[in-house]
């Protein structure tokens, strides 16, 4: 706004003065954000525990039913397994997704078939060895019914060897998805994934090396956290495949 006065040479214009704008981000901005669409930050291990958790849903019922029942459903479902673990589980997971989509849904899924056979068979072994047990005979003798002596019985008493191996299998979980991932034929965006994020950024290695080395990293050590819970479950339970020696040098 310009003001003219009685005696100056010209008029006096007086510039408003201009506040410094603030670098914060506005009230609601990340919300508004992540509703539009952005990329939240990847969370990988929940893929795979979704997996794992069911291919042992599966495994369990599999492996019980034809551990238990002594009838034709064991050797029938037992052969359907082997036809399963005949098909490499990359390709077989790749035919999936290709005719299925890449949504989490079908990875989770596809995972867990691959994962199940294998699961029902150790299931199968260690409820052969626990349904002929004094205390299995007789909960029959006293005239419980199949489901009530397979979730009494013999399910508790099979706990640890399944504990033991839920850790190589949650390990494989990570390696296959991960696979897929680093391959582009997975996890599409917006969805964030540590594969995905090292096969994007390798062509930029040279540039910053901390791109591909942070994720990687990450796979890494979440890989070795999860074999050393494993081990240190089956130790508790007495059933490391630890040897004994190596064990109480190491303490």
């Amino acid at each position: 706004m310009c003001v003219v006065q009685s005696g100056a040479a010209g008029p006096l214009c007086r510039i408003p003065a201009v506040r410094p704008r603030s670098t914060r981000p506005p009230p609601g901005f990340f919300r508004r954000g992540l509703a539009a669409g952005a990329p939240p930050p990847p969370v990988p291990p929940v893929r795979q525990t979704a997996a794992t958790a069911l291919a042992y849903l599966v495994g369990l019922t599999i492996g019980l039913v034809a551990g238990y029942s002594r009838t034709i459903a064991d050797p029938l479902l037992m052969r359907t397994v082997d036809v399963m673990l005949a098909f490499p589980p990359l390709l077989f997971l790749l035919v999936l997704i290709a005719g299925a989509g890449s949504s989490v849904g079908v990875l989770v899924l596809g995972v867990a078939i691959i994962q199940a056979p294998s699961i029902s068979r150790i299931v199968r072994t260690a409820t052969l060895e626990v349904a002929v047990r004094g205390y299995v005979e007789a909960a029959v003798a006293r005239g419980e019914r199949a489901a009530a002596v397979i979730s009494r019985e013999v399910l508790p008493n099979i706990l640890a060897p399944v504990l033991v191996d839920a850790g190589l299998r949650f390990t494989y979980s990570i390696l296959i998805i991960a696979s897929v991932n680093f391959l582009g034929l997975g996890l599409q965006p917006p969805d964030s994934d540590w594969a995905r994020m090292i096969g994007e950024n390798r062509a930029y290695i040279s540039l910053n090396s901390w791109a591909v080395v942070a994720p990687a990293a990450m796979i890494a050590i979440l890989t070795i956290g999860v074999n050393l819970t494993g081990d240190a479950i089956a130790r508790s339970l007495g059933r490391s495949y630890v040897p004994r020696t190596i064990r109480s040098v190491g303490t």
